[in-house]
């Protein structure tokens, strides 16, 4: 969610300040005609993008609005669009912290663990000494001029829930205020480990071996993980609030902004053993393994927010690149972590990544984005929100505000630019995930910034979604959207946000977090026509008042669901069986077992050559006709004779021959889909295991 701060500041130019003065990352437009149907092109082509409405006579009036949280409702939708439906059962769910509406489809919600007392504000009463005291200490200076109850919520959202790791049958989980880690070995009944409070916001975290590595980025973060933060900064000066000019705050010696490590060798103790400060922060960080080092781990450094002075880390500067080619704009940072000596941890590397290659100016990408509350012309891509590795194909996904990049990763500490997109219905590029075999990449768009309501019956489908690119020799091409097609109301936040892949062989799916629109598990093998195949959600959690809630991650790991729930605390979730899943998919999909997960560091999935997973194969061509029913018959008597005469020679045999003849009509299949699904049974069968 990282924006949670750049929307904000589109709604009042407070938040963002609040947050972790992330004013940098704006980069929405006010479109002078509505956005043409997806047009998809090379970033270097819209490099003289034409300037949208002159808005310096329009005064934005949600600038001027009392209370930047109160529910807005949605505009008409623009000509050509298509919104969400209201008649889903999702639509109008009864509101409520820990006793809203829930609904849900081919999901059972097994678990709310709800947040430990020190990560909740712990009073509802506006006028509550520590309301004052928490909004200090995040160094807002313009708090007065906020109404009282507005003042409740962004204390509230100090203590937000962020991102999650797995390791084993431990679960770590991200919060504004520190972490906490969990015993997942019972998932249904999940239990507290640790709690490590440690203030610095977004606490991103992620996992390697005895190291656990944090992301902090908000002006409050101290070396020695302290909550008391640091004394506000003196009041805007009247020209500074004429112009909405925003200034840093004070340097302090002991700000920490940048990537903590610890060492987590005792689950229930963990020691800080490093604080790799930068420039801006880091809203995001993605852990890379590489394969050809085993003695280092890598992180990269995803800044977003404001460049800190100079005075307070050597070197920062926040100029545009023509004044200072040195600038901390444009780039990323690149962490080198021995893995036996993690406290020599160091920035080794800063790639430029939005280089144009043809003039070499840093600013060699622009956002292609057209919606949204903005003025002047799309703005330079200086930061990436999120990249998600695939070291086994070499590759990184980058979301980067205003555009898709492609990475070849080959040399970690040198990833290189090879193919960059934008997209005129695309707000802010947020998160990215490859298919399991390479040949796609599914990115976000978090319109709206987090604290939006961008699901309503009024909001286009193009808007805030999903966009799907096919890739092929290191280029992207898009080919659909997917949106969460539930309607939400005008007090939920709900954009795409952070999901996973699940494991079932033969399809992409993917389980997905939209905030207060829930989880939504979608299948996009054919990235055409993406579709929903699971969901769940629950109402609001106020009716009035737009409160940041809801699932900030949904990541499959080892059979379950785990949801990050902004708000409440942690879901466990598990898939049931349906008309678009069959119970054969579900447990092929849990003969998957990993170690450790960090959803940014994509591995590639292998399966194991059980009949639970040939089953799930012929399930699959059987929906699709892609066999006779004869055929889906007869394998499905055979396999099932092979389990009960538990790998019987004979029986064995038999499926053997099958192989055969599916290698065959392998052959002619009439999509690609099917005629891998028909290859990975043959293999199956021809060495088969219980």
């Amino acid at each position: 969610m990282n924006r949670l701060l750049r929307v904000v500041t589109l709604r009042v130019g407070i938040a963002a300040i609040i947050l972790c003065f992330s004013v940098s990352r704006l980069h929405a437009q006010t479109p002078a005609t509505p956005p043409p149907e997806h047009e998809s092109a090379k970033a270097s082509d819209h490099k003289d993008a034409k300037e949208t409405k002159d808005a310096k006579d329009t005064k934005e009036d949600e600038e001027d609005k009392d209370d930047p949280f109160a529910p807005e409702p949605a505009p008409a939708l623009p000509p050509g669009m298509t919104g969400s439906d209201a008649n889903d059962p999702r639509a109008k769910l009864a509101p409520g912290l820990y006793d809203a509406g829930e609904t849900s489809m081919g999901i059972k919600h097994l678990l709310l663990f709800k947040k430990p007392e020190a990560f909740q504000l712990g009073v509802t009463d506006p006028d509550d000494p520590k309301v004052q005291k928490v909004i200090g200490q995040l160094g807002m200076r313009r708090a007065a001029k906020l109404p009282k109850p507005t003042q409740l919520v962004v204390a509230q959202l100090a203590f937000a829930n962020s991102d999650l790791a797995f390791q084993g049958n431990h679960l770590f989980q991200g919060n504004f205020y520190g972490m906490n880690i969990y015993d997942i070995s019972n998932p249904a009944n999940a239990t507290l480990l640790t709690s490590m409070v440690c203030p610095g916001g977004q606490g991103d975290v992620s996992v390697y071996k005895n190291l656990m590595f944090m992301s902090v980025e908000m002006p409050n973060g101290r070396l020695d993980c302290g909550v008391e933060g640091f004394p506000p900064g003196p009041p805007p000066t009247p020209e500074e609030e004429k112009e909405k000019k925003r200034r840093p705050p004070a340097a302090q010696k002991e700000r920490f902004r940048g990537v903590r490590i610890f060492d987590i060798s005792d689950i229930k103790n963990p020691k800080q053993v490093a604080a790799v400060q930068t420039c801006r922060g880091s809203h995001t960080h993605t852990l890379v393994d590489d394969p050809n080092d085993k003695e280092n781990v890598y992180i990269y450094v995803s800044g977003t927010s404001f460049v800190r002075q100079a005075e307070e880390l050597a070197g920062c500067s926040d100029e545009k690149p023509d004044k200072d080619p040195n600038t901390a704009l444009f780039r990323i940072e690149v962490i080198k972590v021995p893995v036996a000596a993690p406290q020599d941890a160091k920035v080794v590397a800063s790639p430029r990544l939005f280089v144009d290659p043809r003039t070499g100016a840093l600013n060699g990408l622009n956002n292609g984005g057209s919606h949204g509350k903005g003025k002047g012309k799309p703005e330079d891509t200086n930061q990436c929100h999120d990249i998600t590795v695939y070291s086994a194909i070499g590759l990184a996904a980058g979301a980067c505000s205003g555009n898709g990049i492609l990475l070849d990763i080959k040399d970690p500490v040198r990833p290189k630019r090879v193919d960059a997109v934008n997209d005129p219905n695309y707000s802010y590029w947020h998160s990215a995930s490859f298919n399991n075999d390479g040949s796609k990449v599914v990115f976000t768009d978090e319109w709206g910034g987090g604290l939006g309501a961008r699901c309503r019956q009024n909001d286009p489908n193009k808007w805030g979604a999903d966009a799907i690119f096919r890739l092929k020799d290191e280029k992207l091409n898009f080919a659909g959207y997917y949106k969460l097609p539930a309607a939400q109301s005008d007090s939920e936040n709900c954009v795409a946000h952070n999901g996973s892949l699940i494991p079932v062989p033969g399809r992409d799916i993917e389980v997905q977090a939209w905030y207060q629109g829930g989880v939504s598990v979608v299948d996009f093998t054919d990235p055409e026509h993406p579709f929903e195949i699971a969901y769940f959600d629950r109402g609001p959690i106020d009716p009035k008042l737009l409160v940041l809630g809801g699932e900030w991650s949904a990541y499959w790991y080892n059979g379950y669901i785990y949801g990050s729930e902004i708000a409440r605390g942690l879901d466990v979730f598990e898939l049931t069986a349906s008309k678009f899943l069959t119970q054969n998919e579900i447990d092929a999909a849990k003969t998957v077992r990993v170690s450790e997960l960090n959803v940014q560091d994509q591995k590639k999935i292998e399966w194991p050559t059980q009949l639970v997973v040939a089953k799930a194969y012929v399930d699959q061509l059987s929906r699709s006709q892609a066999l006779a029913p004869g055929q889906i018959s007869a394998l499905q008597k055979a396999i099932q004779g092979a389990e009960n005469s538990h790998m019987n020679k004979n029986k064995v045999e038999k499926l053997n021959r099958m192989a055969e003849s599916l290698e065959k009509s392998a052959a002619t299949a009439r999509t690609v889909a099917d005629s891998t699904r028909l290859h990975a049974l043959a293999d199956i069968l021809k060495h088969p295991s219980a």
